[in-house]
């Protein structure tokens, strides 16, 4: 059996891991992008504003880290959405759909006690490279 290559993907555009974990890791042709929070890259402070703007923040850290493994939001086929708080689920929604506009992932999202850096949201996400085609029914 021949081995597969495990690549590790870091960009300075998303920020920087606050343990030891790696922002994404390639295996074979799938991302596995590790939870991202509302952190700005620039800062590496939370943005200010509440979960949307951190929703916004978070998805706009998988972009860039997408990116740099030549992929965008389409190629993202699960999201894991953690939330401080479930009341915050359909917020969280319409920001989700300006990332994501059709043919939609899997998701799956909890409420959690507590987040990293006492955010109200993170977001972790599986992508597979290269062009994906949608099979009709």
């Amino acid at each position: 059996m021949a081995s597969l290559i495990r690549k590790v993907i870091n960009t300075p555009k998303s920020p920087a891991p606050i343990g030891p974990y790696s922002q994404a890791v390639l295996v074979d042709r799938t991302i596995y992008i590790s939870g991202q929070v509302g952190i700005d890259p620039s800062s590496g402070q939370l943005v200010p504003g509440g979960v949307a703007e951190q929703a916004k923040q978070a998805l706009t850290n998988i972009g860039e880290i997408l990116k740099t493994a030549g992929c965008d939001f389409t190629n993202v086929v699960k999201t894991t959405i953690l939330l401080a708080d479930l009341n915050d689920f359909n917020t969280v929604n319409e920001i989700y759909k300006q990332y994501f506009k059709n043919n939609f992932p899997a998701r799956a999202t909890y409420q959690v006690s507590a987040l990293p850096r006492g955010s109200h949201i993170e977001i972790e996400a599986i992508a597979v490279q290269g062009p994906l085609t949608t099979a009709s029914r």
